[in-house]
């Protein structure tokens, strides 16, 4: 544990308010969906069986039960006869009403007696001392105590908080009330003075520095006025040049490089966040680390290092509006001085230039731009394509390292990964970035994430933890959950419009397509044409590139059966595939201790679970859940005094369950080398170079 990157609290107590106003909006939408189907007499239980083993449980269930009244019915007109017999009369149903009632009061009887005699028996063994009173089993004072500091500690939190928010904005009004004037005098007297000094240096009036260049800004910076003409000039160069450069660069560091990255192998990119760390490392250095807090006890602002950030926030203000006055100033300046007709037309050639990199893509049109955000959700809810996402975190997903990974990849044997690997690369592409505006916006970008693995590995659940860590809004686009919904061409892309836009607008997102392989099917199979599961193969890739790097909208994709989908386009549709393997012997080891001891159980000498984890070798966590909340039942939790859990108890309902054979495991494994990253990875790993271009001298050598 102390190995994982940890998931910072933060992500979900800084927006605790936010993330309860919108479970607290889909639960009204919700309610008022279910009301409205209830009033309609719709069946509002569609959504809980998605799946076909679901279904085939429920259909075998109702075959059951019309079978056991069948026979109950039988067993009842056999007794009757036999009754009839034995005693020489005719029996009626008052007779088997009598009977009947006396069984169940000698049951009930019996079961009031043992229930009476348990309940002495605790409190005897209570009186006695020999077991603690349910009733007074509280927290050692150590957790006490601890528990009460954080509270203390958080509360005291959002109450400086508050007073510093208040005290901000009084001394931004302040501040603006009282020194934006002369700043703006400042400026401008130091603006002129450039302005001379550059004239007298060149002889011509310079040009004011562009907003993209950072506008007056530039000009204070510490140089001199030839130093910054030059300057512009260069960068004016550069922007002109930087394609045909960029190409011969290119080129020639093609050469060099070749040889360093054969040696080298594998290299790590510098951090992003280095330049960050470092710079407040140095604040902390410079300012912080020796300052006298001995008088601010209770830790509370200071006033005057607010007003320093303050006054940085109005000069920027201030800047903005001096630098069009100054513009048109200059403008003047040079009409009137210098009367440079060739000066004029130069600057009219770079409005033309700055127009044309001006010139900006077009914007998607907002289909619903007369539509409220909340009749938006509700129609999203009402279509099942927005839903809450289930209550489980990352700490959930139970597992253990693969200890042999290093030793096996010695051996030039590529280990799958294990559970908490899974994990911890969860973590890092799609819980931080979705987390943390800073985190996503200097991480690399990834959009979308594609999970592969068998059936029950953990697929769906990772999805809803990511959600649950980030406090992200789920929308479900399976092929099985828009069958039917928005039919057409318009109606497609409505609907990927509406999906789109409320991810935006309620970031950060996550959305889930299930089953994502029959979307990108390179046949369809003949029981799933009627249901189009292609119908966002073309249009949903066209989405992808709209989200921006501001944005904070993932796409999770999950599927069992990569094989029967088109690899080049389920390859370019997800930035990331991520394998999730069958788990291996200390996973499920952890997975039985821990899952039985949830649902009730008690682990004792008589439970071999070395001997069971060994024997349940392939099965997933979902097979062991299903069978753990069989055989853990509330009746069998009561009788574990007198008959405690044993490995055969779990083995044979584990039987009525197919395992994941090592077959498929490699299939997925092949798959996954087939693919882009795939062969990255593997090319990467041997620390080989890319095979060259056909045509070539080491044709042979990229061969083999």
């Amino acid at each position: 544990a102390s190995l994982e990157i940890p998931i910072p609290h933060f992500f979900l107590s800084e927006r605790s308010k936010e993330v309860e106003e919108r479970k607290l909006l889909l639960m009204d939408i919700l309610k008022m969906v279910d009301d409205v189907e209830d009033a309609e007499g719709l069946d509002t239980s569609r959504d809980r069986f998605e799946t076909e083993e679901e279904v085939i449980m429920i259909i075998q269930m109702a075959e059951r039960a019309r079978q056991g009244r069948l026979r109950a019915k039988l067993n009842k007109e056999i007794r009757c006869g036999s009754f009839d017999r034995r005693h020489g009369a005719k029996t009626t149903e008052s007779t088997f009403t009598e009977l009947a009632a006396i069984r169940i009061q000698k049951v009930w009887r019996g079961h009031i007696q043992r229930k009476k005699t348990r309940i002495a028996r605790d409190e005897e063994m209570i009186f006695l001392g020999m077991v603690m009173d349910p009733k007074y089993q509280v927290p050692c004072p150590a957790e006490i105590t601890a528990q009460a500091t954080e509270a203390s500690i958080r509360i005291k939190q959002k109450k400086y908080e508050e007073a510093y928010l208040k005290s901000t904005e009084e001394i931004l009004k302040q501040l603006r009330d009282t020194e934006r004037l002369d700043m703006s005098k400042t400026i401008k007297s130091q603006i002129r003075e450039w302005f001379f000094e550059c004239r007298n240096a060149t002889g011509v009036f310079p040009d004011y520095p562009s907003e993209e260049d950072g506008g007056s800004a530039l000009i204070f910076a510490e140089k001199s006025p030839q130093q910054l003409m030059e300057e512009i000039a260069l960068k004016e160069e550069e922007e002109a040049n930087k394609s045909k450069g960029t190409k011969e660069i290119g080129k020639k560091d093609k050469g060099k490089n070749k040889e360093e990255d054969e040696d080298a192998g594998l290299k790590m990119n510098p951090s992003a966040f280095l330049s960050d760390l470092k710079e407040a490392n140095n604040r902390f250095e410079d300012f912080w680390k020796n300052r006298d807090e001995s008088e601010n006890f209770t830790q509370l602002h200071e006033v005057e290092l607010i007003k320093e950030e303050m006054r940085k926030v109005i000069e920027a203000e201030v800047r903005v509006q001096v630098d069009e006055e100054m513009r048109q100033e200059l403008a003047e300046l040079k009409l009137c001085v210098d009367k440079d007709k060739g000066g004029k037309a130069k600057a009219n050639a770079k409005k033309k230039k700055g127009s044309k990199r001006g010139k900006k893509k077009k914007k998607e049109k907002d289909l619903t731009a007369d539509r409220t955000l909340e009749s938006l959700c509700q129609e999203l809810v009402e279509q099942r394509l927005l839903k809450q996402a289930k209550n489980v975190r990352m700490q959930d997903f139970l597992g253990d390292y693969n200890y042999l990974g290093t030793t096996l990849r010695q051996n030039d044997i590529e280990p799958m990964p294990s559970m908490l690997d899974v994990r911890q690369v969860i973590s890092l592409y799609a819980v931080l970035p979705l987390g943390s505006q800073e985190v996503h916006e200097k991480a690399p970008l990834i959009k979308s994430i594609l999970l592969v693995g068998p059936a029950g590995v953990g697929k769906r659940m990772l999805v809803h933890a990511v959600c649950q860590e980030t406090g992200a809004t789920l929308f479900d686009l399976s092929p099985c959950n828009t069958v039917g919904k928005y039919p057409g061409k318009n109606g497609l892309t409505m609907m990927l419009h509406m999906v789109f836009k409320v991810a935006r607008l309620l970031q950060p997102s996550v959305i889930w397509i299930g089953d994502t392989e029959k979307m990108f099917y390179k046949k369809v199979p003949k029981e799933e044409e009627e249901l189009d599961p292609r119908r966002l193969k073309k249009d949903l890739p066209k989405c992808l590139k709209l989200i921006k790097g501001e944005d904070r909208v993932l796409i999770m994709g999950t599927t069992r059966d990569p094989q029967s989908a088109d690899i080049k386009a389920l390859s370019k549709m997800y930035g990331k595939i991520i394998l999730i393997p069958r788990q291996d012997y200390g996973s499920r080891y952890i997975l039985w201790e821990k899952l039985i001891k949830k649902q009730g159980g008690e682990i004792t000498e008589a439970l071999d679970l070395s001997s069971l984890t060994k024997v349940t070798d392939g099965y997933t966590p979902g097979h062991m859940v299903k069978v753990i909340k069989s055989v853990v039942s509330q009746e069998r939790i009561q009788e574990l005094t007198k008959r405690p859990l044993t490995a055969a108890d779990f083995v044979l309902p584990l039987a009525k369950f197919e395992p994941v054979f090592q077959k498929e495991e490699e299939a997925i494994k092949n798959w996954y080398a087939k693919t882009s990253l795939g062969k990255k990875r593997i090319k990467a790993a041997s620390g080989k170079e890319e095979a060259p271009p056909k045509g070539k001298d080491t044709k042979k050598k990229g061969r083999k």
